[in-house]
Parts: structure tokens; sequence; C-alpha cells
């Protein structure tokens, strides 16, 4: 791990194209501003940890999970080009 020292409003680069930068400092909290590209996703380690558990959970089907899909299929139809809105 790369520990670096820095001090309010300065900034550390990652990559070319993201920039955190140090935006207060309040007793034993630090804010950190985070510039980032929007196909970048920045998430506190946490709400990343929810995230991949919650993607694992739904990628594996259970016993059951298909049961109904058959009495659903051909149902919903997508739009096709040209047909204008159902009111």
């Amino acid at each position: 791990m790369l520990v670096l020292s820095r001090q309010r409003d300065e900034s550390i680069m990652i990559g070319d194209s993201i920039v955190v930068t140090i935006v207060d400092i309040r007793g034993d909290k630090v804010r950190l501003g985070i510039n980032a590209p929007s196909e970048i996703p920045v998430h506190r380690q946490e709400v990343y940890e929810a995230i991949q558990r919650e993607n694992l959970r739904a990628s594996q089907l259970q016993p059951g999970d298909t049961h109904d899909i058959g009495r659903f299929a051909g149902r919903a139809q997508a739009p096709r080009s040209g047909d204008a809105p159902r009111r």
C-alpha cells in the first residue's frame, strides 16, 4: 500500500484522470473530494461490498426462481420501430 501525506487542499493523481483532493480535516475524519470520469464508479468500501454481494446473489439462480417464467413468456413485446405508443 502506498501511504502519502497530504494537507488540506492538496491532491494526488491516480493515473491520468482521477484526482483525489483533501477537502477538510476535522479530528480523526478526513473529507476527500474525488474527481473521476463518469465511467469509473466511485463508492465507499462498504457500499462497494454491498453491491458485490447483491450482484453475486442475483447471479445465482435458486430452485424455484424460474418456476413461473413460462407463464410470462410472450406477454410483453418490445415496441417495433415506427409503432405509435398505445394510449
